[in-house]
């Protein structure tokens, strides 16, 4: 576990399992942070390195000042790599860490394995429902964006039978960095990959939740037609698949990248 100061702000990370073996970075969802991966990198760490940060303005990495865009997120995992002297990597996004993966795969394809898109999209949400959450956040902080995180992240099954657990994830969220969380998303309100995803050459996963609300079955499906050989997977879970449904999710992911 370290910080380090790259392209202007201390990102916060984890490493675990051997380094002499392929590296695969987890890339968190927004308002999360790299403890989303706890069930995953406990799987993934007895074949792999796993790498897992804080995305800029989250959990313990910094929310400098300034604008914030997906390319400005995607150069941070690359600066990470080129710190801790990693060529190569397979990548794993969720949701934000999902179009992460995507500008990663398409502009960087040389430091890419495989990938695996969870609960994400080409283009997630409208640009003025995320700048609306973007002022509401600088102007009312994190407590009511909590409060609702469920109904976005969770089944109400899950909800009711986990409160422990959606509890400690509100916590964080509840926690993150109000100007952080409102520059992530800024960059969400932009951020749209339709024209670039179908350069993605890494062999890729796509994975939905089947009751997910936010990034739909229809957005998986649309992603892996527009990304060559790409395949889609479904699991019985909302927003946060890996979460909801951690050791489905790990053996998925597990199964595709280390075979």
């Amino acid at each position: 576990m370290g910080t380090t100061l790259l392209n202007g702000a201390a990102l916060h990370y984890r490493c675990d399992g051997d380094r002499g073996r392929p590296t695969v970075v987890l890339s968190n969802s927004l308002g999360t942070d790299l403890s989303m991966w706890d069930a995953q990198a406990a799987v993934l760490a007895t074949r792999l390195h796993v790498l897992r940060y804080d995305t800029r303005g989250h959990g313990g990495s910094e929310a400098p000042a300034g604008p914030c865009t997906i390319g400005l997120l995607g150069a941070d995992v690359l600066a990470l790599l080129d710190h801790l002297d990693i060529e190569r990597a397979h990548v794993v996004g969720l949701s934000m860490g999902g179009v992460i993966g995507q500008w990663l795969a398409a502009h960087a394809p040389e430091r890419l394995h495989k990938l695996v898109l969870a609960n994400s999209a080409a283009r997630i949400g409208s640009e003025e429902g995320w700048r609306a959450r973007a002022a509401a956040v600088r102007t009312d902080g994190m407590n009511d964006i909590a409060a609702g995180a469920p109904g976005r992240w969770f089944t109400p099954e899950f909800t009711a039978r986990q409160a422990v657990v959606v509890g400690s994830m509100q916590k964080t969220l509840r926690g993150q960095h109000p100007e952080g969380y409102a520059a992530c998303c800024d960059a969400l309100a932009v951020a749209d990959m339709r024209d670039d995803i179908g350069r993605i050459a890494a062999p890729t996963l796509v994975i939905a939740g089947i009751h997910d609300p936010v990034t739909t079955l229809a957005d998986a499906q649309q992603l892996a037609h527009a990304i060559l050989d790409a395949t889609v997977a479904t699991l019985p879970a909302s927003h946060l698949s890996n979460i909801e449904a951690p050791d489905r999710f790990s053996e998925l992911v597990a199964g595709f990248l280390l075979a």
